[in-house]
Protein backbone atom coordinates (compact mmCIF):
# COMPACT_ATOMS: atom_id res chain seq x y z
CA UNK A 1 0.00 0.00 0.00
CA UNK A 2 1.25 3.60 -1.24
CA UNK A 3 1.77 6.20 1.61
CA UNK A 4 0.15 9.35 0.54
CA UNK A 5 2.60 12.21 -0.01
CA UNK A 6 2.37 14.93 2.45
CA UNK A 7 3.33 18.82 3.03
CA UNK A 8 7.21 18.51 4.81
CA UNK A 9 9.86 20.14 4.35
CA UNK A 10 12.18 19.87 1.41
CA UNK A 11 9.01 19.08 -0.37
CA UNK A 12 8.33 21.21 -3.56
CA UNK A 13 4.56 22.29 -2.86
CA UNK A 14 2.27 23.42 -6.27
CA UNK A 15 -0.69 25.56 -4.89
CA UNK A 16 -3.46 27.59 -6.59
CA UNK A 17 -4.91 30.22 -4.37
CA UNK A 18 -7.05 33.20 -3.68
CA UNK A 19 -5.82 36.06 -1.64
CA UNK A 20 -8.69 38.35 -0.57
CA UNK A 21 -9.14 41.09 2.12
CA UNK A 22 -11.65 41.32 4.68
CA UNK A 23 -14.25 43.22 2.47
CA UNK A 24 -13.56 40.11 -0.20
CA UNK A 25 -11.77 42.34 -2.53
CA UNK A 26 -9.21 40.18 -4.01
CA UNK A 27 -5.96 41.09 -3.72
CA UNK A 28 -4.04 38.47 -5.73
CA UNK A 29 -4.49 34.84 -7.28
CA UNK A 30 -3.53 32.12 -9.69
CA UNK A 31 -6.64 32.08 -11.36
CA UNK A 32 -5.89 32.28 -14.92
CA UNK A 33 -2.03 31.78 -14.40
CA UNK A 34 0.35 29.29 -13.54
CA UNK A 35 0.24 27.25 -9.77
CA UNK A 36 2.15 28.73 -7.00
CA UNK A 37 4.75 26.34 -6.78
CA UNK A 38 7.68 26.78 -3.61
CA UNK A 39 10.31 24.61 -1.27
CA UNK A 40 8.20 23.88 1.86
CA UNK A 41 10.13 25.22 5.00
CA UNK A 42 12.56 27.64 3.62
CA UNK A 43 10.90 30.67 4.34
CA UNK A 44 9.17 31.11 0.67
CA UNK A 45 5.58 31.98 1.64
CA UNK A 46 4.62 33.56 4.64
CA UNK A 47 4.94 32.03 7.78
CA UNK A 48 0.98 31.48 9.04
CA UNK A 49 0.10 30.17 5.55
CA UNK A 50 2.87 27.36 4.95
CA UNK A 51 2.33 26.58 8.70
CA UNK A 52 -0.84 25.80 7.70
CA UNK A 53 -0.02 23.85 4.73
CA UNK A 54 2.28 21.51 6.92
CA UNK A 55 0.56 18.07 6.89
CA UNK A 56 -1.89 18.82 3.82
CA UNK A 57 -2.02 16.31 1.04
CA UNK A 58 -2.63 16.28 -2.80
CA UNK A 59 -6.14 17.74 -3.37
CA UNK A 60 -6.70 19.38 0.04
CA UNK A 61 -8.40 22.47 0.33
CA UNK A 62 -8.06 25.03 3.23
CA UNK A 63 -9.10 28.22 3.61
CA UNK A 64 -6.51 29.99 6.06
CA UNK A 65 -7.20 33.56 7.97
CA UNK A 66 -3.71 34.64 8.80
CA UNK A 67 -2.94 37.76 11.36
CA UNK A 68 -0.40 40.88 10.17
CA UNK A 69 1.99 39.03 12.61
CA UNK A 70 2.12 35.91 10.87
CA UNK A 71 1.90 37.33 7.35
CA UNK A 72 3.86 40.76 6.47
CA UNK A 73 4.26 42.09 10.07
CA UNK A 74 2.30 44.74 11.58
CA UNK A 75 2.44 48.61 10.21
CA UNK A 76 6.17 50.08 11.17
CA UNK A 77 5.41 53.52 11.79
CA UNK A 78 9.74 54.15 11.72
CA UNK A 79 9.93 52.89 8.07
CA UNK A 80 7.64 55.94 7.06
CA UNK A 81 10.75 58.58 5.66
CA UNK A 82 10.11 62.04 4.80
CA UNK A 83 13.21 62.97 1.39
CA UNK A 84 13.46 66.55 -0.12
CA UNK A 85 11.93 66.62 -3.31
CA UNK A 86 14.72 67.63 -5.10
CA UNK A 87 16.24 63.87 -4.44
CA UNK A 88 14.03 62.89 -7.40
CA UNK A 89 14.62 64.27 -10.88
CA UNK A 90 11.41 62.56 -11.89
CA UNK A 91 8.14 62.94 -11.99
CA UNK A 92 6.50 61.24 -8.81
CA UNK A 93 2.98 60.33 -7.84
CA UNK A 94 1.35 58.95 -5.01
CA UNK A 95 0.88 55.47 -5.07
CA UNK A 96 4.30 54.99 -6.99
CA UNK A 97 6.82 51.98 -6.12
CA UNK A 98 10.71 53.93 -5.89
CA UNK A 99 14.09 51.75 -5.27
CA UNK A 100 16.35 53.31 -2.68
CA UNK A 101 19.94 52.06 -2.45
CA UNK A 102 21.21 50.93 1.14
CA UNK A 103 25.29 51.58 1.93
CA UNK A 104 25.51 47.09 1.64
CA UNK A 105 24.44 47.86 -1.94
CA UNK A 106 21.18 46.22 -1.50
CA UNK A 107 18.05 48.02 -2.90
CA UNK A 108 14.61 48.76 -1.06
CA UNK A 109 11.27 49.12 -2.14
CA UNK A 110 9.36 52.01 -0.95
CA UNK A 111 5.74 53.05 -1.77
CA UNK A 112 5.00 56.94 -2.09
CA UNK A 113 2.45 57.55 0.17
CA UNK A 114 2.83 61.31 0.57
CA UNK A 115 3.50 64.27 -2.37
CA UNK A 116 4.30 67.68 -0.60
CA UNK A 117 5.74 70.91 -2.15
CA UNK A 118 8.99 70.21 -0.64
CA UNK A 119 8.83 66.62 0.39
CA UNK A 120 8.24 63.49 -0.37
CA UNK A 121 6.69 60.90 2.12
CA UNK A 122 8.01 56.90 1.83
CA UNK A 123 6.59 53.94 3.17
CA UNK A 124 8.98 51.27 3.52
CA UNK A 125 6.29 48.88 5.02
CA UNK A 126 4.99 45.63 2.69
CA UNK A 127 1.75 46.81 1.37
CA UNK A 128 0.11 44.58 3.13
CA UNK A 129 1.61 44.63 6.62
CA UNK A 130 -0.60 45.34 9.04
CA UNK A 131 -3.49 43.52 7.26
CA UNK A 132 -5.30 39.92 7.81
CA UNK A 133 -5.02 37.80 4.77
CA UNK A 134 -7.78 35.79 3.88
CA UNK A 135 -6.50 32.42 1.56
CA UNK A 136 -8.61 29.96 -0.31
CA UNK A 137 -5.85 27.20 -1.30
CA UNK A 138 -5.93 23.73 -3.34
CA UNK A 139 -2.65 21.55 -3.04
CA UNK A 140 -2.04 20.52 -6.88
CA UNK A 141 1.28 19.34 -6.85
CA UNK A 142 3.57 17.60 -3.77
CA UNK A 143 7.20 16.06 -4.61
CA UNK A 144 10.62 15.48 -3.14
CA UNK A 145 12.86 18.42 -4.23
CA UNK A 146 16.24 17.03 -6.15
CA UNK A 147 19.72 18.61 -4.41
CA UNK A 148 20.10 20.95 -7.03
CA UNK A 149 16.71 22.49 -5.89
CA UNK A 150 17.53 22.73 -1.85
CA UNK A 151 21.32 23.31 -2.70
CA UNK A 152 20.32 26.70 -5.09
CA UNK A 153 17.28 27.27 -2.87
CA UNK A 154 14.64 27.50 -5.60
CA UNK A 155 12.11 25.45 -7.80
CA UNK A 156 13.54 24.66 -11.35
Amino acid sequence: MSQEKQIAADAVVSIEYALTSDDGTVIDSSEGGEPLTYIHGHGQLIPGLERELEGKSLGDAVEVRVEAEDGYGEHDPERLVEVPRDRFEFEISEGDFVQAQQQDGTTVPFQVVGVGESSITLDGNHPLAGKALNFKVEVVGIREATPEELDHGHVH
